[in-house]
């Protein structure tokens, strides 16, 4: 009996390293040739289809190169890398829970694969999963500490949850891996956001020394100066961003706020316009109100009517005008704002000798907590940062006495039939917070919170009153030094005492009355906004 040669049932190392030098030369069509003639003689070879999945991932045929890797699976379900390989092309297919499963499979398999961990992190963070996401991050990074990528993007979603300082300790543990321009970049949004102004721009100082075009480090910059109450310097850093990237829709918004505050309204229109950016067409209507071209802004308001019925600032010009010119206010934010005023106490601040008080005025007091220049504040400073998200067991304990009170708010409110009651925040966290200290003389003038929805003020140190309402907010649908053909616009003073909380719509008008007592005045105040889609 002559016995015949049986072909073997894998390739030899032989005939596949000629197919690894086309993959590592980019020789991606001769490697998917070569893949399949291999296949024709060894057709159940784990090797091959996950190469021939590499070559087909390469030519961006991710439905053909997924179906290689499920092939390899199918010969092999235990090799963790090319669970994640598939995971890798299933995310870029947008097939979200597939590559999800993939690379859970992969991690369950082989528990120390980092690149799996930091993929299945970043896709949680996509999906607004963020505990989950910062916990893979964390993984890969006990992993790999040097795993430079997972730090960064735990210090985002960290940022995106509000731990500034837990963020801001991830940007400074990626700067130490490799300092990059993008790093120090995040690091000071992350100290900016605390109010750690100098701080802030000493990071994108660092950011542009690496990378000088670097657009957005300019920007940020000038707003951090800006909040330092630097113009001149501010307003240098939007020019040298717009000198970079004409089209930079960021720095030229700000530039039109500046241009805005300065009163060039035209020149702040054109730069509304020309950002498209968040409430652009709102600011640019606000110049049209405020320089008195009311035909124009009567047109474009007809046309936001159209649209969603959700920006304060579009409330405040619509109400202001119908009352100015007699007509019918068509914006249904929220018609009669007066009527939305709630005052009440936080009875934690007004027991005798309240610890949380004392608390409160000693942490502003001797926390280190950077002041922001503010144009409508005479005889005063501001906190810069978010205030309610301080680490503080004050502010924190504050805050949820002030999220008790707006549930209050809601329910009082909630049979309204206005905008403002139909998209009221659901979580009630603070888009913006900070304390305000004022001394004799002091006061703010009158004003609106544009990126607000709900706003606020508690009174933790209340000025005796030498006049009738000295120190006290007054509200009204009329101020900011609004073009008006006549002063019949309704007002009300809420005289307020230590303790005493006072929230209303963000598109009311209200100022400080003046004081002349020689005793500080110190509030908390802060805005609320929903995620509007």
């Amino acid at each position: 009996m002559t016995l015949q040669a049986q072909s073997p049932k894998q390739p030899l190392q032989s005939e596949i390293q000629p197919l690894l030098q086309l993959l590592n030369a980019g020789r991606w069509t001769q490697a998917e040739s070569t893949c399949r003639a291999l296949l024709r003689t060894y057709p159940n070879a784990l090797v091959v289809h996950n190469l021939l999945g590499a070559a087909l991932e390469r030519l961006g045929r991710l439905d053909d190169a997924a179906e290689s890797y499920r092939k390899a699976l199918t010969i092999d379900p235990g090799i963790a890398e090319i669970h994640f390989n598939l995971g890798v092309l299933l995310s870029n297919l947008g097939k979200v829970d597939q590559a999800e499963a993939s690379y859970r499979r992969a991690i369950t398999l082989k528990s120390d694969l980092a690149v799996a961990q930091f993929n299945l992190g970043a896709l949680l963070q996509e999906t607004d999963r963020l505990d989950e996401a910062i916990a893979c991050y964390r993984n890969a990074t006990a992993i790999e500490p040097g795993f430079l990528e997972a730090h960064a993007n735990l210090g985002t979603v960290l940022q995106r949850r509000g731990e500034l300082d837990q963020a801001a300790a991830s940007y400074r543990r990626a700067l130490a891996i490799q300092p990059t321009a993008k790093g120090h970049f995040n690091l000071g949004t992350a100290l900016r956001g605390q109010g750690k102004l100098d701080e802030a721009v000493a990071s994108y100082r660092n950011a542009l020394a690496i990378e000088p075009g670097y657009t957005e480090a300019h920007n940020n910059l000038g707003e951090s100066l800006r909040d330092q109450g630097k113009m001149d310097e501010a307003v240098a850093c939007y020019q040298r961003a717009l000198s970079i990237d004409p089209s930079n829709a960021q720095a030229s918004y700000d530039m039109a706020e500046f241009l805005a505050l300065a009163g060039r309204y035209d020149e702040a229109i054109r730069n509304f316009e020309q950002s498209g950016l968040w409430d652009s067409r709102e600011r640019a209507l606000y110049c049209m109100y405020k320089s008195g071209r009311f035909k124009e802004f009567e047109g474009k308001l007809e046309a936001a009517l159209a649209g969603r019925h959700a920006s304060p600032l579009l409330a405040t010009l619509s109400a202001h005008h119908a009352a100015n010119f007699a007509v019918e206010d068509r914006y249904g934010f929220c018609k009669d704002p007066m009527a939305f005023i709630f005052h009440s106490a936080i009875d934690a601040l007004v027991e005798p000798d309240s610890r949380l008080l004392r608390d409160l005025l000693r942490d502003i007091t001797h926390t280190e907590i950077a002041e922001r220049k503010q144009g409508r504040l005479y005889y005063g400073i501001q906190s810069a940062g978010n205030l309610l998200k301080r680490p503080e067991t004050s502010f924190q304990t504050l805050a949820a006495l002030i999220r008790e009170n707006i549930a209050q708010y809601r329910e009082q409110f909630s049979g309204e039939d206005c905008e403002l009651v139909r998209a009221f925040p659901v979580n009630l966290e603070f888009s913006s917070s900070w304390y305000l200290k004022m001394h004799k003389g002091g006061h703010l003038t009158s004003h609106i919170h544009e990126e607000g929805w709900i706003s606020g003020c508690v009174y933790l140190a209340v000025p005796p009153r030498r006049g009738e309402h000295d120190g006290s907010i007054e509200f009204s649908t009329d101020g900011d030094d609004y073009p008006k053909r006549h002063d019949n616009f309704p007002s009300r003073i809420v005289d307020q005492r230590v303790g005493d909380i006072v929230l209303f719509p963000s598109s009311l008008f209200h100022r400080t009355i003046p004081f002349d007592a020689d005793e500080e005045r110190v509030c908390i105040a802060f805005d609320l906004k929903p995620a509007l889609a």
